[in-house]
């Protein structure tokens, strides 16, 4: 999923890390956010134009919003996400919340 997102010139936002943690274990921290991991699972386990509906009980980090605007392009998918604060609807690259 990030390898075909950074070809479309996606880029990891390591800022949200709030740990002193090397640039290589920054990016390998982030990969593991539990949203992107249930998103993995999804795509992977739905037919193609399921919607994919993902509920955290936290707020989502900028990183993993822009993730899931670049996933919903490069998939074609609506992606509804419902963190601590609001719904977020991806569609087509961009989010119902406009990146508030």
């Amino acid at each position: 999923m990030t390898n075909h997102a950074r070809e479309q010139s996606y880029m990891l936002e390591t800022e949200w890390v709030l740990y002193n943690f090397e640039e290589e274990e920054k990016e390998d921290a982030l990969g593991s956010h539990s949203e992107k991991l249930a998103l993995a699972f999804r795509l992977i386990s739905t037919s193609p134009g399921v919607i994919l509906r993902i509920v955290k009980n936290l707020r989502t980090c900028g990183d993993c919003h822009s993730m899931m605007k670049y996933v919903s392009k490069l998939t074609k998918r609506e992606i509804v996400v419902r963190d601590m604060k609001r719904f977020h609807h991806f569609k087509n690259g961009t989010c119902s919340c406009q990146d508030y």
